[in-house]
């Protein structure tokens, strides 16, 4: 059985003599319990942390996100492995619903900062996953500097991301050497958690950037009803799920014989923070906004089509004898048959970030998606979709960055990475 937070504060006792003895109590239950609980279908349940691939990837999207990117701050790589492996021992229990530390927020000695910042306390694991990937910089820095030994285990799918037309990107919010993906169904979940492996990590890594989001933008289930994003429409329809077992083995999970062995049952992670020029959209009329995406705004279904799901078909014709869905909407322009048959998984998210002091808000979407290879799949849509979407009118590209992620953490002996730095 799972232990809760709460349950967990009970197994340590306070002051300085028992200290020691409550964390290897503690210790010794957390080994006995090592099996994180068993998927829930519930909101609030556990989602299992060990296993062949990260989890995040394919889970069912939760409804809340906090992305961070680090850059790494020592020179020391044994520090380096050691906060991978601490991270990863606290990322198992706080997906598993307790402290991230063995102690907890407060059965800890008064004289010392205890291992967990406690506003998780009485909260349920809400579907929390953590999901690590590394940035090309932690191969080589700006400067070509090799820090860690690691420059010969670059894999080539990590080269950078070309500069795309129409790009605006601010440096101050691209890259990283390592990200956190942390997704659940509760926002102080999930802040919780990138709260205290940036504790955990002080003094070897720093926070460069961060973003929250709010409302998925995609499905990666079957079982799951496709959300809207902030335009009003519904998107990721033709998104790949984690039914699509043939499918992502082609273009999800990377494999060794794609050049790097620490790579296999891996995946590669795009970051793309795009602001959306919401107020212009809204000042456009429906029929426009249809067009310019390529379905209807209540249905979702493509034009010409009847249903959500109905297979793209670009031959049919509108009352006006031209294409139903034109050449530069953005469905045919991303579609898997004008890009040469790749697919990738999207896992965005909605965000508003205030207002841009110019009574506007600061908006838009949050674009993650998750590819075996990058170059040979991003990159040839986001080419298709620089180049000739109409759409390109109401967004601005504002941020990018790629990471490896490398494969899940088998147990307990095992952590995030451990095949790259071994």
């Amino acid at each position: 059985m799972a232990i809760t937070r709460r349950q967990a504060m009970t197994l340590a006792g306070v002051g300085v003599a028992g200290i020691a003895g409550a964390a290897a109590g503690a210790t010794a239950v957390l080994a006995a319990d090592s099996e994180p609980a068993a998927p829930s279908s519930a909101a609030s349940g556990a989602v299992p942390f060990y296993g062949d691939h990260q989890a995040g990837i394919i889970t069912s999207a939760q409804d809340r996100l906090h992305f961070v990117a680090f850059d790494v701050i020592t020179k020391d790589r044994d520090r380096l492995v050691t906060m991978l492996q601490d991270w990863s021992a606290a990322a198992a229990r706080m997906t598993n619903g307790q402290d991230a530390g063995t102690i907890g927020a407060v059965n800890g000695i008064p004289e010392a900062p205890p291992d967990d910042t406690g506003e998780a306390l009485d909260l349920p694991p809400a579907g929390l996953t953590l999901t690590v990937g590394f940035g090309p910089t932690l191969f080589r820095d700006a400067t070509g500097v090799d820090r860690f030994g690691l420059a010969a285990k670059r894999p080539a799918a990590l080269a950078d991301l070309p500069k795309f037309p129409g790009d605006a990107l601010q440096p101050e919010i691209s890259g990283g050497d390592l990200c956190v993906q942390a997704c659940a169904n509760d926002p102080q979940v999930a802040v919780h958690a990138i709260r205290n492996l940036a504790r955990i990590g002080m003094g070897v890594v720093s926070v460069r950037w961060s973003q929250l989001g709010f409302g998925r933008t995609s499905s990666t289930s079957r079982d799951q009803a496709t959300p809207r994003n902030l335009f009003g429409f519904k998107d990721g329809t033709a998104n790949l799920k984690a039914e699509d077992t043939a499918l992502l083995d082609d273009y999800l999970w990377s494999r060794g014989a794609d050049g790097q062995s620490w790579m296999d049952g891996g995946s590669y992670l795009v970051a793309r923070k795009i602001r959306m020029i919401i107020e212009t959209w809204d000042r456009t009329s429906l029929g426009e906004q249809e067009e310019i995406v390529g379905r209807a705004k209540g249905s979702g279904a493509p034009l010409g089509h009847q249903n959500e799901f109905d297979e793209l078909d670009f031959a049919i014709k509108g009352p006006d004898g031209k294409p139903a869905i034109a050449d530069v909407a953005h469905v045919k322009l991303a579609h898997h048959s004008q890009n040469g048959g790749v697919r990738i998984l999207r896992r965005g998210y909605n965000f508003v970030d205030g207002s841009d002091g110019l009574g506007r808000l600061n908006a838009g979407l949050f674009f993650i998606s998750f590819q075996r290879d990058p170059h040979k799949q991003f990159v040839p849509i986001q080419l298709q979709l620089a180049r000739h979407d109409v759409m390109n009118e109401y967004i601005r590209h504002v941020s990018s960055a790629l990471f490896a992620c490398p494969p899940g953490v088998k147990d307990g002996g095992d952590f995030w990475g451990q095949a790259l730095f071994a």
